[in-house]
């Protein structure tokens, strides 16, 4: 079982996490359709907040990388695979297509439920019922 202080750091970190999507403008579907459209009225913020992420993350998975063990748990869990192969092509094409019409993913998603507006809501049900038929489709095959 994982001790309160590891759930504390999770909930602390995911609303950070919350907090600076709303602040960024990646929870306005306007802002991050605007985003997407580079042949029309482009708006170019979204870059600055990606390359703000890109900025820290880099070098903190550098580092992170030369530690023997994360602080709340006994082992990290790094991706095993770097291949490239079809699950992963059409789940970045649907997700990339998802994110084209409505403007969300699933962290932005997530934490826009809080503004109260039904699309959203419908937008997160319609997400994790794709989430359970892709995993429903990978274990039938798999067998």
């Amino acid at each position: 079982m994982k001790s309160a202080k590891y759930s504390l750091t999770a909930l602390l970190a995911g609303g950070i996490f919350g907090i600076g999507l709303a602040v960024s403008g990646m929870t306005s579907t306007d802002k991050v359709q605007g985003f997407l459209d580079i042949f029309g009225a482009w708006d170019p913020t979204l870059l600055f907040v990606m390359i703000s992420a890109l900025l820290f993350s880099f070098p903190a998975f550098q580092w992170l990388q030369k530690r023997s063990r994360p602080f709340l748990a006994d082992k990290f869990h790094w991706p095993g695979r770097t291949d490239i192969d079809k699950p992963l092509i059409t789940g970045a094409l649907l997700f990339g297509i998802g994110w084209g019409l409505y403007g969300y993913c699933p962290g932005p998603a997530l934490a826009a439920i809080g503004y109260g507006d039904s699309d959203t809501l419908i937008f997160v049900i319609a997400m994790f019922a794709g989430m359970w038929a892709a995993t429903r489709i990978e274990s039938s095959g798999n067998q």
